[in-house]
């Protein structure tokens, strides 16, 4: 009787640890599914030459949420990288410094020969947000040596020759919203170039760069830049003068589509957030 009360309890004892070894099992492809080591990437990210310090910023927060993930930034003139993805160029996401560029590219605008000449369909559908927007900003360089206060002193100054302003390039989103100032007070862009009174850059950065030096009287930049470069800003252009400043962004359908969104959608949090209003962005609305 003994015996037999022994053989049961080890058959016993044998069931329960078969039971208790098929657990994990079952519990440890679940976790590794969901929360396991994940796949090295490079997320390649083209970006206004204005994003430049925040995303830089929230590259390093990002880290922490994305441990896996390593952001590989190209930072320029929207046109110049609306220009670089039409070619061909690698690129998983896209935030650009105005809709014009984001159109080019919008298969939803596809039959849209104004807003997306040749047809482009290249955004991941769904993906296209509306992030952030900006200022457009009248700056001086340090001690303001023409005085300026103003958009409407500046079309004065412009119009008797006694200034020198720093704008963007016409295919550049920054002097793209110059060109409509210049049109709100009457002038003629190319009429002003001959008569020597305006300089250019290829993006917002090369602009503010001469404000900084002080080579210009002022220049036309975002607010954000203007911050982030130290500079004083005498005015801001309204709506009326230029338009809102809108920046979209959107996933690249031919990228790492997921990896892509999970960026974006983090780009839209508080926390990242906070950083692109520390400069004066503001969330678009």
């Amino acid at each position: 009787m003994k015996k037999l009360l022994s053989l049961l309890l080890a058959l016993t004892l044998a069931l329960s640890l078969a039971a208790c070894g098929s657990a994990p099992s079952a519990s440890g492809s679940g976790s590794s599914s969901g929360g396991g080591d994940a796949e090295p990437i490079t997320l390649v990210v083209f970006a206004a030459a204005s994003l430049t310090e925040t995303l830089t910023e929230i590259a390093k927060d990002y880290k922490a949420v994305a441990p896996n993930v390593t952001l590989s930034f190209n930072f320029d003139s929207s046109g110049k990288l609306l220009t670089l993805i039409e070619e061909g160029a690698e690129c998983d996401l896209f935030l650009s410094a105005a809709p014009k560029q984001m159109n080019a590219l919008d298969g939803t605008l596809k039959d849209d020969a104004e807003r997306n000449p040749d047809g482009q369909d290249m955004l991941l559908e769904g993906s296209r947000v509306n992030l952030l927007e900006n200022k457009v900003t009248l700056a001086v360089p340090e001690g303001n040596p023409k005085g300026i206060e103003s958009f409407d002193q500046l079309a004065e100054l412009l119009r008797s020759g006694g200034v020198l302003l720093a704008m963007g390039n016409s295919d550049v989103p920054v002097g793209q919203y110059t060109q409509k100032i210049l049109a709100y007070y009457g002038f003629d862009e190319a009429a002003l170039a001959d008569a020597g009174v305006l300089t250019y850059g290829n993006n917002v950065k090369e602009v503010t760069s001469q404000v900084t030096e002080a080579s210009v009287d002022c220049g036309i930049i975002y607010a954000t830049d203007a911050f982030s470069a130290g500079l004083t800003v005498v005015d801001s252009a309204t709506a009326e003068m230029c338009g809102q400043v809108i920046y979209p962004a959107a996933v690249l359908k031919d990228g790492q589509t997921e990896a892509a969104q999970a960026f974006l959608d983090y780009l839209k949090t508080d926390a990242a957030m906070a950083v692109f209003e520390s400069v004066g962005f503001r969330p678009a609305e």
